[in-house]
């Protein structure tokens, strides 16, 4: 399994369940410049996951094999899944800036596409009705693309500094968006991670090599049983 990496590396100011952050201090920085890293693909593979989201998606400070997406991307390769993953993660993304670019990410035609976006939203106080727009946005661009595609949406918590109903409603948003427009739902990307310093690097806000682990087991939860129907329909 060869893992396509558009990784983008800039600061993204998120700070999840670990205490408040001033407003000021949650700017995130929207002009990321581009690191292509990409890897050699085999020529032959005929399915394609596609994980689209910020820094977390994008394994801002390791390398690419050690983000969650990559750490998939091995453990379908150990597992002999024919599946090609493409990390298609921008540091500093909100579902804005996310809707703009959706449509050329989808060139690549993904089976599986993994959505986690809207934590910039949250920390930076957006309208939580036009989160909710861009990403509904976003999720019909994905189906109009490919009917059969099968949509991942990852839950996101923020910290209370936008007040509770704020926070709430936040943490609300994802399994009402899932249950709406039939989508599968990671019910919190960052379960066991979050707000743990020895699993974060030393910013205490993007998650070190073992962090990404506990990610990428808590999308595999959710990920792999999709797997196993597909490999059942081929068979």
């Amino acid at each position: 399994m060869k893992l396509i990496n558009f990784c983008y590396f800039l600061i993204f100011l998120a700070f999840i369940g670990c205490g408040e952050v001033k407003p000021s201090e949650k700017a995130l920085d929207s002009t990321p410049s581009i690191t292509d890293s990409k890897t050699s693909v085999v020529a032959d593979s005929q399915h394609v996951i596609m994980f689209f989201g910020n820094s977390l998606t994008a394994g801002l400070g390791v390398t690419p094999e050690e983000s969650f997406p990559g750490q998939i991307a091995q453990r379908l390769d150990s597992l002999g899944y024919p599946y090609r993953v493409i990390n298609a993660g921008l540091s500093g993304e909100t579902t804005a800036s996310g809707m703009n670019r959706i449509s050329w990410v989808l060139r690549e035609k993904p089976d599986v596409f993994i959505l986690e976006l809207g934590a910039n939203d949250g920390l930076r106080g957006i309208a939580l009705e036009e989160t909710k727009k861009n990403l509904e946005q976003i999720v019909e661009e994905v189906k109009n693309a490919n009917p059969e595609v099968t949509l991942i949406l990852t839950g996101m918590q923020i910290p209370p500094n936008m007040g509770p109903e704020y926070t709430e409603t936040f943490k609300n948003l994802f399994p009402e968006l899932a249950e709406a427009h039939d989508l599968l739902l990671v019910p919190f990307l960052l379960d066991g991670v979050g707000g743990i310093p020895e699993l974060n690097q030393a910013d205490g806000i993007h998650p070190t090599p073992k962090g990404h682990q506990i990610l990428a087991e808590n999308v595999w939860q959710v990920l792999f049983p999709v797997l196993q129907n597909a490999d059942s329909d081929i068979h």
